[in-house]
C-alpha cells in the first residue's frame, strides 16, 4: 500500500517538471520580447513597435500549432498510453528550445533568422500543445481520491514558478549585465538553460509509469476520433478557461513590454512589477485547487472570472497613476495574479472530468490548446496592435475583462449531456 503514495508523488514532479520548462521558456520568451525583436524583427531603419508585433505575431503562431500537438499527441497518448508520449515531448521541447539560444539574428543570418526562429516556435507550439493533456491525465489520474482538484492544481503551480523562473532569470541578467549585453548575448542564456533542466525532466519522465486509470479503461480500447458529444465538451471546455487564458497572459506575460513601450516603464521595473504579479498567481494556486475540492470547480473558478471582469480596469488605472505608491501598485499587481490563481488552481481537474480515460489526453488537451491558441496567443498581438491604433492604454484591462465575463457564462452554464460527470 505504500507503493501508491510513492507513485502518486513520482507523477506528481515527472508531470509537473515539463509544464515548468514550457512555461518558464513562454515567459523568457515574453520578458525578453524587445530585445528579440531588436536582433531577429527589425532591419535597420524598421521601427520598434512593427518589430514587437512581428515578434508577437510569432508568439502566436507557436499557440495556434498548439491544438495540433493536442490533437496529434492526444491521439497518441490515448492509444499508446501518456508516459511514452511525454518522453516524447519533453525531448521536442528541450531541443527547439536550446537551438533558438544558438540562432543567428537578422544582422547575421538577414531574412532566414526570422524563420529559423518562427520554425522553432511552431516546433515548441506542436510540443506544448502535447504536454498538458498528457501531465494533467498523469496527475489526475494517480491522484487520491478526493484530491483531484490539488493534483491538478499542480499544473498551474508549476506554470506560475516556470514564469517566474523566467522572471528572475531575466532581472538577474538586467541587473549583472549591460543594456548592450543584454541585447548583444544575454538573451541566449536563459534558452540555453532549457537544456540542463530538460534532461533532468527527461530522466523523471522514464521512470514513470503508466497511469491506473489506462491501465483498466485504456490499454486496449479502440480510440476514435471526438465525436460530437466530446466535440460539444471540447468547445464548452475552452469557453470555462477563456478568462484564465487571457487574463492570465495579460497579466503575467505581456505586462513587461505594455509597461515598457506604454507607461515608459523601465525594463528592471516590469520585470519587479510581473514578478509581483506572477508571486500573487503562484499563492493562490493550490489554495484555490484544494478549496475547489471542498466547494466544488466551477464556484471556484466563477469567482476567480466575475473578479477580474469587475477589477482589471480599475487595477490598470492603478499602475497608470503617477501619484501611487509603489507600494501600492505592487499589491495591485500581486492582487490582480492572485485573481487569475482562483481560475488556475482548478482549471486542470475540471477538464480533466469533462472527459472519460479514453479520449480524456485529446479532449481536455484539446479545449487548453484551443482556449490558449485564441486567447492567450493572441494577447500580445492584439493589445500591441490595438493601443498602437487606438491610443486607448486601457485595451489589456478590457480585453481580459471581456473574456473572463463570457469565461463566467460558460462556467454558469451546466450541458444537457456530460461525457463525464464532473466529480468534486
Amino acid at each position: 500500500m505504500a507503493e501508491a503514495p510513492t507513485r502518486s508523488r513520482r507523477a506528481l514532479v515527472a508531470g509537473s517538471v515539463g509544464n515548468f520548462i514550457e512555461w518558464y521558456e513562454f515567459g523568457v520568451y515574453g520578458y525578453f520580447a524587445t530585445v528579440i525583436a531588436a536582433r531577429f524583427f527589425t532591419p535597420e531603419g524598421g521601427s520598434e513597435i512593427e518589430g514587437l508585433v512581428r515578434t508577437y505575431a510569432s508568439f502566436a503562431l507557436a499557440f495556434f500549432f498548439r491544438p495540433v500537438g493536442a490533437a496529434l499527441f492526444g491521439r497518441l497518448g490515448d492509444r499508446i498510453g501518456r508516459r511514452p508520449v511525454l518522453i516524447l515531448v519533453i525531448v521536442l521541447m528541450t531541443a527547439a528550445t536550446t537551438l533558438i539560444g544558438v540562432l543567428p539574428t537578422y544582422d547575421t543570418a538577414g531574412a532566414l533568422a526570422p524563420w529559423l526562429l518562427t520554425f522553432l516556435r511552431v516546433l515548441q507550439g506542436l510540443s506544448a500543445g502535447g504536454e498538458f493533456g498528457g501531465a494533467v491525465s498523469v496527475m489526475t489520474e494517480f491522484a487520491p481520491p478526493g484530491r483531484r482538484g490539488l493534483y491538478g492544481a499542480w499544473q498551474s503551480f508549476t506554470v506560475a514558478l516556470g514564469l517566474l523562473g523566467g522572471a528572475g532569470v531575466a532581472a538577474l541578467l538586467a541587473t549583472v549585465l549591460s543594456e548592450g549585453q543584454v541585447s548583444a548575448w544575454g538573451w541566449r542564456l536563459p534558452f540555453l538553460l532549457a537544456l540542463p533542466m530538460g534532461l533532468g525532466a527527461l530522466w523523471l519522465r522514464l521512470r514513470l509509469d503508466e497511469t491506473p486509470a489506462f491501465r483498466t479503461e485504456g490499454r486496449g480500447a479502440v480510440v476514435r476520433p471526438p465525436g460530437r458529444e466530446v466535440g460539444r465538451a471540447i468547445a464548452l471546455g475552452a469557453g470555462r478557461i477563456m478568462g484564465w487564458a487571457a487574463a492570465g497572459y495579460t497579466f503575467l506575460v505581456v505586462l513587461p513590454s505594455y509597461l515598457q513601450s506604454t507607461l515608459d516603464a523601465s525594463f528592471q521595473q516590469a520585470l519587479i512589477a510581473t514578478a509581483l504579479a506572477n508571486a500573487g498567481f503562484a499563492a493562490a494556486i493550490l489554495p484555490a485547487g484544494a478549496l475547489s475540492d471542498r466547494v466544488g470547480r466551477r464556484a471556484v473558478m466563477l469567482t476567480g472570472a466575475l473578479l477580474v471582469a469587475v477589477l482589471a480596469v480599475p487595477l490598470l488605472n492603478l499602475l497608470q497613476d503617477p501619484d501611487a505608491s509603489r507600494v501600492t501598485q505592487g499589491l495591485a499587481v500581486c492582487a490582480a495574479g492572485a485573481v487569475v490563481g482562483l481560475m488556475a488552481g482548478p482549471g486542470p481537474a475540471l477538464l480533466a472530468e469533462m472527459f472519460p480515460t479514453t479520449v480524456r489526453y485529446t479532449g481536455l488537451g484539446l479545449a487548453y490548446a484551443l482556449s490558449n491558441a485564441v486567447f492567450s496567443g493572441c494577447a500580445g498581438l492584439v493589445i500591441t496592435e490595438t493601443v498602437e491604433r487606438t491610443g486607448n492604454v486601457d485595451v489589456p484591462a478590457y480585453y481580459a475583462a471581456a473574456a473572463c465575463a463570457v469565461s463566467a457564462l460558460a462556467l454558469a452554464a451546466t450541458p444537457a449531456r456530460a461525457p463525464a460527470a464532473e466529480a468534486r
